[in-house]
């Protein structure tokens, strides 16, 4: 392992049997739960973990990529895939010795195939393979999104069917999740993630150069300063407006932002690189625009699963995961939009909304519950980088052309 990789690496451990779902269920015949090994390399994070069938967190182990990613500008396949070889072997063990089980107690490796970097995902599939024809386990393919989706399961228990919301900064979709491999996609982003869309904003922004972002992500830096900026000094149109749907776009947004940015730098008399004085302001009205975007979107999705009796009238309940997700402002107002069309809505602690292996693990838990692609063989098994979620009746989403009413009534600005 280089240098920077053993300064980077941040083991998140726990001792054996941290349960998360909040349960008296789980105590007793222990020794007899099914464990699962899940493997994620999907994009910059090396991680692994060992769940079993009742949710308990045996032990994990996380490689975060992110500092050297800040220093290039943003990810570099070919170094994320590097990183990742460099790390697989190290962060599986920690895996095993935080949860002090070996790989013959297994009862099948799980590891996210689809979607994400070629490159990355590559590399979680090759050592998988190996891992599992040295040791003859069963092998469990893992959809992202999918794991994305059920890592609520992890913690609540929660009935099927139910609305997702996954926002990242690789994804931006709005599903019905029916069962564990069971989902009616509503609708997802036709360009860029609104992850991506931020990163890229704090960027042009120069926010790694700011005094309060420095070590930051893009969107952890756009989110921190708008909390002390004004969301009004600047107004962006948003997007897709004439078009009643579930899909999302952000590019567009993104080169209105740009300009906007060119122009404040203009009246400011600076050039690109230095920072704005009104940073935190354009911080604020940036992210303001995406969380009424999402919101938009995600309101129409409530209506029309309603309208259809895809969820029940009543106790529906709206999931939102994936590392936007973890945007407190975007956060407060899809609480405000759920309680006022009477959802609960649910949410993964911080630390399970970003990439890691627990979320892989239990989607394994999950299938091998289910008896859903539990394989014996690895043969013709490939990484998929692009891999739609489910079910697409999007189309039928757009056919009911709902109209969303105002959100003057939802107070879900942050105040």
């Amino acid at each position: 392992m280089s240098s920077i990789a053993k300064s980077l690496l941040q083991s998140v451990k726990h001792g054996r049997a941290a349960c998360l779902r909040s349960s008296s269920a789980h105590s007793g015949k222990q020794r007899f739960r099914r464990l699962v090994l899940g493997i994620e390399t999907s994009c910059d994070d090396t991680g692994a973990a060992v769940v079993d069938e009742a949710g308990c967190v045996l032990g994990e182990a996380l490689h975060c990529q992110k500092d050297v990613h800040l220093q290039t500008g943003g990810i570099i396949p070919v170094v994320a895939q590097q990183l990742h070889r460099e790390n697989i072997e190290q962060v599986v063990q920690e895996a095993f010795r935080a949860s002090g089980v070996s790989v013959a107690e297994l009862a099948a490796v799980a590891t996210t195939v689809k979607p994400g970097l070629a490159l990355s995902l590559g590399v979680g599939l090759q050592y998988s393979r190996s891992l599992v024809n040295r040791h003859q386990k069963p092998f469990i393919p893992i959809h992202h999104m999918e794991a994305h989706a059920l890592t609520i399961r992890l913690i609540h228990h929660l009935e099927f069917p139910f609305l997702v919301l996954l926002i990242s900064g690789g994804h931006c979709l709005l599903a019905v999740a029916q069962g564990v491999s069971n989902f009616l996609l509503l609708g997802q982003s036709i360009d860029i993630a609104p992850g991506d869309m931020l990163d890229k904003v704090a960027r042009r922004l120069s926010l790694k150069k700011h005094p309060e972002c420095h070590s930051m992500a893009g969107g952890k830096a756009i989110e921190h300063l708008a909390q002390t900026g004004s969301q009004e000094l600047l107004t962006f149109r948003l997007p897709m407006q004439h078009y009643r749907n579930c899909n999302f776009s952000f590019s567009g947004l993104q080169n209105l932002v740009n300009n906007a940015i060119v122009q404040k730098e203009k009246e400011e008399g600076i050039q690109e690189g230095e920072i704005l004085s009104c940073v935190k302001d354009v911080a604020a009205a940036v992210q303001h625009a995406v969380a009424v975007h999402i919101i938009q979107r995600t309101y129409r999705a409530m209506l029309f699963c309603i309208k259809n009796s895809i969820l029940p009238s009543k106790n529906a309940t709206l999931v939102v995961s994936g590392g936007v997700a973890s945007n407190q402002y975007i956060r407060k107002g899809l609480q405000n939009l759920a309680d006022a069309n009477d959802f609960a809505l649910l949410c993964p602690p911080p630390r399970l909304c970003t990439d890691n292996g627990v979320m892989i693990a239990w989607n394994g838990i999950e299938r091998l519950r289910a008896g859903l692609g539990v394989l014996h063989s690895t043969d013709g098994i490939r990484y998929e980088p692009r891999a739609p979620l489910g079910i697409d009746i999007s189309r039928r989403v757009e056919e009911d052309s709902i109209k969303v009413p105002k959100l003057k009534k939802i107070r879900w600005l942050a105040s």
